[in-house]
């Protein structure tokens, strides 16, 4: 029975995060980390590093299939990269010292207004606009919200694919698809390098809901990213607002179920 338990629970974590992934370059662990807190009784720090290694293969694949759709610029996403990287590492280094929670109620208002934002007001960049960004303009802004979004990553474990999206599209002005397989590109070295930094300092995590959860979110990563890669920038944009706001609702309701248990 516990068995089954643990792979319907990782089936609906790897679901939801791959769907998030791959349609809306998000963290895994936004939705991994909650979800195997709450209904199999893991530590925030054990299931924060389930949820970065599950989005290191399911970010890659979605990155592979968005530049195969010509809609991944990996020249001029490394310094928004190595930014990411690098505090990613000190963020998961500063979480092992801060409080165990799972992310905040705070972080799943930003994501739902963060949806909204995407359906009320579309992001209709085009490819040639995106070009008129003067380069040193962009490196700057890549370098200082990449920063934000690593420590962010690696402290919460999640928020980093959300608010790396919000940056691309708001402040770098890049173009939907591009903004959508650039974030899931970074994301597949953030979430490795922030799942080695758990593991080494919180130790290996039960192998069994960590392979299901690779698994399953590589899965529906690949579906995701595939259909979503073929959708015009106005239905992705009401997509990645509808995914980002359904996955804002159902972690506060995992948070409020875990915080307030039926007995």
């Amino acid at each position: 029975m516990d068995l089954l338990i643990t792979i319907i629970v990782c089936f609906l974590a790897g679901a939801g995060a791959g769907i998030g992934t791959g349609f809306a370059g998000m963290s895994a662990a936004a939705v991994i980390g909650p979800i195997l807190v709450t209904f199999l009784n893991m530590t925030p720090y054990e299931a924060v590093g389930i949820g970065l290694i599950s989005d290191v293969l399911a970010s890659a694949i979605s990155a592979y299939t968005y530049k195969k759709g010509g809609n991944l610029n990996i020249k001029d996403s490394l310094p928004m990269m190595i930014s990411v990287l690098i505090t990613t590492i000190i963020g998961s280094f500063l979480a092992k010292f801060l409080p165990q929670h799972t992310m905040g109620g705070a972080m799943q208002i930003a994501l739902i207004a963060i949806g909204l934002r995407f359906i009320i007001k579309p992001v209709t960049t085009t490819k040639e606009q995106m070009a008129e960004v003067p380069k040193k303009q962009r490196i700057i802004k890549a370098v200082i919200g990449g920063s934000c979004v690593g420590l962010i990553c690696g402290t919460v474990g999640a928020g980093g694919g959300m608010m790396m999206l919000f940056v691309l599209t708001t402040f770098l002005g890049y173009q939907m698809h591009i903004a959508v397989g650039t974030s899931v590109f970074i994301m597949a070295f953030t979430a490795l390098t922030g799942g080695i930094s758990h593991f080494v300092i919180g130790g290996f995590p039960n192998i069994l809901p960590l392979s299901l959860c690779v698994v399953f979110t590589l899965i529906w990563a690949r579906i995701a990213a595939a259909i979503a890669n073929k959708s015009n920038a106005k239905t992705l944009n009401r997509v990645v607002g509808i995914v980002m706001i359904v996955t804002g609702v159902a972690i506060l309701i995992v948070n409020y179920m875990k915080n307030h248990p039926i007995v």
